[in-house]
């Protein structure tokens, strides 16, 4: 059934037109992460977010009917990474770094995970990059360079000795998303997407507990605040809309075809940080942008060719 969907061309258009979708409220967490580091920690900030997005996630779980798999110790080990490393690692070192460099300057940087991605599994997986895989990560390698060499501008407020660690500290986020999705290929047993993001919001929440409560504010959370709104937009749009989004285009289309859609992650981070935050762009920005985008299509640009030959 699903395989005769993906055959539908039709189908194919509007799957692909989901998970862009999906991408673009993904790459919107970005600018939201900007407001809710100028006033929130950011293990509160990501105690909030779990434990906004999990009960929504449990109210999904009433329409799915699958069973849950019994897991064992190494599913057990792998999913606590992962929820070290995505559910927590990602979203805390994303709202600190964007609290020293700009939201522009971190859109360009989230681009290079599937580069990320391909040197971690390289380094500590051992498996061997194609030529155009390594040309990948030359280009976003490439383009964070030439990012962090360029003068950040007097209007942005962001302090020059500053900006290096930030973008530094969202490139490490980008490392944690990569350890996530690299674990995803070690699990044993088989988890629904809806389970699987059950599981994480629930780990992140259980596992930023403690430095939430140690960081916790004395005069307590303004709940009408700009960063609370971005928390909850952060849990409810860009962890739920997207989880929704993306996995209902991707049963539609190709896998190339999703591929293809994480594209407008940084696009979308990039634009809603110039008109939702007024950041200014910059040449070099641009130029940076430009060589993230090349090294994410350099990988699919064959396949693409053959899937529509």
């Amino acid at each position: 059934m699903e395989q005769t969907i993906r055959d539908h061309p039709k189908e194919q258009r509007n799957g692909q037109l989901l998970c862009v979708l999906a991408m673009v409220l993904v790459g919107s967490t970005v600018p939201a992460s900007k407001l809710i580091g100028q006033t929130m920690d950011p293990f509160v900030a990501t105690a909030l977010r779990h434990a906004a997005a999990l009960p929504v996630l449990l109210i999904g779980l009433l329409w799915q009917s699958t069973a849950w798999p019994r897991l064992c110790r190494h599913d057990q080990i792998v999913l606590l990474l992962q929820a070290a490393a995505g559910s927590v690692g990602y979203t805390v070192l994303l709202i600190l770094g964007v609290q020293m460099a700009s939201a522009a300057d971190a859109s360009v940087v989230t681009g290079t995970l599937p580069a990320v991605a391909a040197l971690l599994s390289f380094v500590f997986l051992g498996e061997r990059p194609r030529l155009r895989t390594v040309a990948s990560i030359g280009l976003a390698t490439l383009g964070v360079v030439l990012l962090a060499l360029a003068s950040p501008d007097a209007g942005t407020a962001v302090p020059s000795e500053h900006r290096f660690l930030g973008m530094s500290l969202v490139l490490g986020a980008v490392a944690c998303e990569a350890v996530f999705i690299l674990g995803q290929g070690r699990l044993k047993s088989a988890l629904t997407p809806l389970q699987m993001s059950i599981l994480m919001s629930a780990g992140g929440l259980v596992l930023c507990a403690v430095p939430a409560a140690v960081r916790w504010p004395d005069g307590g959370v303004l709940w009408q605040s700009t960063a609370m709104a971005g928390v909850l937009y952060y849990a409810w749009v860009g962890t739920v809309g997207g989880f929704v989004l993306w996995y209902a285009g991707a049963a539609r289309t190709s896998a190339a075809g999703a591929a293809l859609a994480t594209a407008f992650l940084p696009l979308s981070a990039f634009a809603l940080s110039a008109w939702w935050l007024a950041e200014p762009i910059h040449s070099m920005q641009w130029l940076a942008m430009g060589f993230v985008l090349l090294a994410m299509a350099l990988p699919l640009l064959r396949r693409k060719h053959l899937h529509v030959r």
